[in-house]
């Protein structure tokens, strides 16, 4: 039972909001889609991938003071189902018309909910289909359509037609785990402008792998040995809220969400000797990629863009109290629309509480029989969604010692084929059931404004003393700092042997030693691709050749592989940008992060997976004068004394 405390809930605002950052309401939402729908005439073959907050630009913001004018805005996308013409548009909420309206050719925007509803019902009405599964000797009702972005092979026929390649499967009953059961060898291929099946890629009847692959609770036993376990905060949370912002230990920000990136940070500072010092202007998901290594027919498409073909924040969770989260919660819900422009609420999008995190620093001093120690706490903030098969939670953290983290959280269904004699690309993991290599690659896009907006990144490398006269007995090593100039110098991957970070500093502003002030970016589990250089996917993607990718500020380079990376050929986003090799030094600069999962499945991954982790973490270094964490105060002790 939780108590009135336990749960605090922050609904989408419904009036006016009073910061510019504020995420636009519901009833602007519908202002903005009305205000577009009337000035340009829009039949009822429009479509809405996305109605978001246009972010007032950053010299704006950077000088904004509380009960400064600025101007509201909505950023439109709109996709024309009879001409299969994509538009944008910009709708000012404060003056009541369109500011602006273009004509984007050539591209496709993301692939939205309720087409995939629509594209099962098309494909499942479609004779031809239904021929090929009476073939198979399966019910249609047992059969579940699940489509896929195509992608871009180059292939005759594809271009300027909106496609979707569906996969199928069936279900043994009709609560079962259809992923267990893939029904290889057969794919629709539907124009989603018309909702027409086109074609039915049928390579042979290949049988159904047998068992069902249950995971659900009403199909295991449950073990019975586990006790309640509660977290609780008697006087409430340590976090204040006021809209969406959240100050928290010194930490202040901004929340933000839309439908492709998801949740959204802005404005990141910490509090030190009473000034807000900014780290972070805008931190985000630029873009994630799951390239599969399985080279057959029915596989070869399987390369994922989850942001840029179907967007993480529309495919959000609502998130359960005591089952996604635990603790004091405090949610966020997420405002959009659907595809025909009707506002749609994701309730509890965003979940945010804080954690104990074991020992925050500890020291015993046995000669004055002293112990001072501190438990440290962290701040999530995190949200969820399910991208087909998967689920991915992504989470930032924040320490009490100025440290960010960020984490995602891997868990769901593997995506499997059939098994085809030996399972070259994938592992067996369930009679018949092979589940396919593959990777998953992250984009975090980070503004970073070091106590400034002019900003230089090293990257710092550990190297050994040769021995000799300065190092007699081979022992020494150091840390050596390069300066990043130029776009093409930062283009950089990992190297753990070197103890390789990469650092931003603020040259122009000192610490009590002399020292630059700096945030290091600091790598966890990552890999790159397998991929061949000349594969259709690393034309698509070459963000994922690179670790780190450095550009100067600009404001409309937001995605690592474009704006429109659905049924794209490519050279888009970063590798484009950066062949101007624009100069870095002292500027306001965006770092690009990149970091890969490596899944070769195991059996132990079947049929749902235990929760794989992922991430990097960003630390000061020099930023403060000494630890920050000093002045947290030793816990109550449950018994005897902490101190």
């Amino acid at each position: 039972m939780t108590t009135t405390h336990d749960l605090v809930h922050v609904s989408t605002q419904s009036t006016m909001p009073r910061h510019p950052l504020e995420p636009l309401t519901p009833e602007e939402i519908a202002k903005a889609v009305a205000i577009v729908r009337a000035e340009r005439n829009l039949s009822e073959q429009f479509r809405f991938p996305a109605v978001v907050l246009k972010e007032p630009p950053k010299s704006v913001m950077l000088n904004y003071q509380s009960g400064d004018s600025v101007e509201r805005e909505a950023f439109l996308i709109l996709l024309d189902n009879a001409t299969g013409a994509t538009y944008e548009a910009i709708a000012s909420l404060t003056r009541n018309t369109v500011t602006s309206w273009q004509h984007i050719p050539g591209v496709q925007p993301n692939i939205m909910p309720d087409e995939l509803s629509e594209c099962e019902a098309a494909v499942k009405a479609n004779p031809a289909f239904q021929a090929a599964i009476a073939k198979r000797n399966l019910s249609l009702d047992s059969v579940v359509v699940d489509p896929w972005a195509i992608g871009h092979f180059g292939l005759p026929g594809e271009d300027g037609i909106r496609l979707s390649r569906c996969l199928c499967y069936v279900r043994t009953t009709p609560n079962s785990n259809f992923y267990s059961r893939p029904i290889d060898g057969l794919v629709p291929v539907v124009d989603l402008n018309q909702m027409q099946v086109l074609r039915i890629e049928d390579m042979g009847v290949v049988p159904v792998p047998p068992e069902p692959g249950e995971y659900a609770a009403e199909f295991i036993p449950m073990r019975t040995d586990i006790k309640p376990l509660e977290i609780t905060q008697p006087q409430g949370p340590s976090f204040e809220v006021d809209g969406h912002h959240v100050r928290w230990q010194k930490w202040q920000f901004r929340i933000g969400f839309t439908p492709r990136e998801g949740l959204v940070l802005h404005t990141v500072g910490y509090e030190d000797q009473g000034k807000l010092r900014p780290i972070l202007y805008r931190a985000s998901l630029a873009e994630m990629v799951v390239p599969y290594g399985d080279p057959r027919p029915q596989h070869f498409r399987k390369n994922a863009f989850d942001v840029g073909e179907h967007g993480v924040g529309v495919l959000t969770n609502s998130l359960r109290y005591g089952c996604d989260c635990l603790g004091e919660i405090r949610y966020f819900d997420a405002a959009m629309t659907d595809s025909r422009g009707e506002v749609a609420i994701i309730e509890n999008a965003i979940c945010m509480h804080e954690e104990d995190f074991g020992v925050l620093w500890k020291h015993t001093d046995w000669r004055l029989e002293s112990v001072e120690v501190r438990r440290s706490r962290r701040l999530v903030v995190s949200f969820f969604c399910t991208v087909d098969n998967y689920e991915y939670g992504f989470f930032w953290y924040f320490y009490q010692d100025g440290t960010i983290q960020y984490e995602v959280k891997l868990t769901g269904i593997l995506l499997c084929g059939v098994l085809a004699d030996t399972p070259k690309y994938g592992t067996l993991v369930a009679p018949e059931v092979n589940a396919l290599n593959h990777q998953h690659f992250f984009s975090l896009r980070l503004d970073f404004d070091i106590d400034g907006g002019n900003n230089s990144v090293y990257e710092v490398n550990t190297e050994a003393e040769p021995m000799g006269v300065d190092n007699p007995y081979g022992n020494a090593f150091s840390a050596t700092s390069t300066l990043f100039k130029t776009e093409l110098e930062a283009q950089r991957i990992i190297d753990p042997l070197a103890g390789r970070y990469w650092k931003v500093v603020n040259p122009s502003v000192q610490n009590r030693l002399g020292q630059p002030v700096a945030y290091k970016i600091i790598p966890g589990d990552n890999i790159l691709p397998f991929a061949h250089p000349d594969s259709p996917i690393l034309k698509r993607a070459g963000f994922m050749t690179k670790h780190l990718w450095v550009t100067p500020y600009a404001e409309d380079e937001r995605f690592s592989a474009g704006d429109y990376p659905n049924q794209h050929p490519g050279d888009e986003g970063l590798p484009k940008w950066t062949q101007a090799n624009r100069p870095i030094e002292n500027t306001d600069v965006v770092v690009w992060y990149t970091f890969g999962h490596h899944h070769i499945p195991r059996p132990e991954d079947y049929p749902v997976m235990p929760t794989a982790y992922s991430g990097f973490v960003l630390k000061p270094v020099g930023f403060f004068d000494a630890n920050p964490a000093l002045d947290v105060p030793p816990s109550v002790p449950k018994q005897g004394i902490c101190h």
